[in-house]
């Protein structure tokens, strides 16, 4: 059965991924950062440098969630950042986020939906995702319509947790992340499955080579995939045919 946030509910996993951030989204950030320890702003951080000697102007963040990716990315520049997300109540905490950082000129957000992108081909230079493509109900949908919307040569980067496979870390990060994890969540988000859907989809979700290939399968080429912290996330890298 594929992961699905509230598992008796007869929403698609689309209605059911919106509901779960709307509820969250009052403490996803303080949970975000302490349950990662912080490292996940490494990660992002990570990749922006490896999307800067692409030195794109216009980029569209897919699932910004509350904008730590589009901020992140302000660091490139002369560079404008579109967010887009299916959660009103991620967006509006990210809304809040970048009024106080008097941010409002360089990043924009809208609600959207990731598989339907209302943008024409080619409008971005560049695309990013983090910890968002393991909840597209369609994955290969989702990055089709992420390719459409690239220029030709265009970059894609995607931020996603993947699972460490050395002894004796892959042993400690599975008890952490599926015991610990999931309790402080529901304690401090009060939804019940939040955080037990995250390490629930992060074990489904095909990491490594295997999401590479599906990258393929869909047109991207270049690909190439960099193991953080001994495989807790992975940074993807993926371009647009140049035609």
């Amino acid at each position: 059965m594929a992961a699905l946030p509230y598992k008796q509910s007869k929403q698609s996993k689309k209605g059911q991924v919106e509901e779960m951030f709307n509820n969250i989204s009052p403490r996803y950030d303080f949970l975000n950062h302490v349950l990662s320890l912080n490292i996940d702003k490494i990660w992002r951080r990570k990749t922006i440098n490896k999307l800067k000697p692409y030195q794109p102007e216009n980029i569209l963040d897919i699932a910004t969630g509350t904008g730590d990716f589009a901020i992140a990315a302000l660091k490139l520049d002369n560079v404008k950042v579109t967010g887009i997300d299916i959660s009103e109540g991620m967006l509006n905490v990210g809304r809040e986020k970048i009024k106080a950082k008097k941010l409002e000129d360089k990043i924009r957000f809208q609600k959207a939906d990731s598989e339907n992108l209302p943008f024409d081909d080619g409008a971005f230079d560049a695309a990013i995702v983090g910890f968002g493509v393991r909840n597209f109900e369609n994955l290969k949908k989702g990055l089709a319509e992420i390719q459409r919307i690239l220029k030709p040569g265009g970059v894609f980067f995607v931020l996603e947790f993947s699972k460490p496979v050395s002894f004796p870390f892959k042993q400690i990060y599975l008890f952490y992340f599926t015991r610990i994890l999931p309790l402080i969540g529901r304690m401090v988000s009060k939804d019940s499955r939040a955080y037990t859907y995250l390490p629930e989809s992060v074990n489904e979700f095909p990491d490594g080579d295997r999401f590479l290939t599906i990258l393929a399968d869909v047109g991207f080429v270049q690909n190439e995939c960099y193991r953080q912290t001994f495989g807790i996330a992975s940074i993807y890298k993926a371009h647009k045919p140049n035609k």
